[in-house]
């Protein structure tokens, strides 16, 4: 399976650990803590091109609301039409 890439016991603290933040303020201070603002701001910046795509959205007119690169697009993209629908799922429950 794809995920078996990533599948290890760091990781599987690391979802633990996130599993446990109860707020969105606490995310704060877990991810502030945890990662760069760079890396923050990517794993954002990600998650709303993966958004903008599922609207039909262009290239350009994501590219200039999100200032992500054709590269980082294609990549969301190719894992909204071929990954194992993280992105999807996670889309689904935000809109509920």
């Amino acid at each position: 399976m794809q995920l078996d890439k990533i599948r290890d016991p760091a990781t599987n603290q690391l979802f633990e650990a996130i599993l446990q933040l109860k707020t969105v303020e606490e995310c704060y201070q877990f991810f502030d803590d945890l990662c760069t603002v760079n890396e923050v701001h990517s794993m954002a910046q990600r998650l709303e091109v993966a958004r903008m795509l599922r609207i039909g959205q262009t290239y350009s007119q994501i590219e200039q609301e999100t200032g992500a690169s054709t590269a980082t697009i294609s990549r969301v993209k190719r894992c909204l039409n071929y990954g194992t629908d993280g992105y999807k799922f996670i889309l689904d429950r935000l809109n509920k």
